[in-house]
């Protein structure tokens, strides 16, 4: 059993940046994990993915702006977000993931471990 929950969200201004974090209870070492985010009105969509031994995955929107990144011995994932833009704004969610894969999946249905998520607002 796994338990995620994310801290560091808030309201920033344009150009702007905030670190994300995600403290996991459980094993997760062995884990695919994401974040993925959600504006009203809108899909959820995955933002930013990490595997062990394997790569990494970005969205286009995020790519050269988000940087993912895991401490697999505090059990933790964070997101730092430079430049953020007020089409950033959404709730951001930690996501985990007990299948087995050999690539990194960006599809929600494939994440079977979910933080409440936190919000994210960018102003300009």
């Amino acid at each position: 059993q796994v338990q995620l929950v994310e801290s560091g969200g808030g309201s920033v201004q344009a150009g702007g940046s905030l670190r994300l974090s995600c403290a996991a209870s459980g094993s997760t070492g062995s884990m695919l994990m994401a974040w993925f985010r959600q504006a009203p009105g809108k899909e959820r969509e995955a933002v930013a993915a990490a595997y062990p031994r394997l790569h990494t995955y970005y969205s286009d929107s995020v790519k050269g702006r988000f940087t993912i990144s895991r401490d697999i011995a505090k059990n933790t994932m964070t997101l730092q977000m430079n430049s953020l833009k007020p089409e950033d704004t959404a709730i951001y969610y930690c996501a985990a993931s007990s299948r087995e894969f050999n690539v990194v999946v960006t599809n929600e249905a494939e994440y079977n471990y979910w933080g409440p998520g936190t919000q994210v607002t960018v102003t300009s």
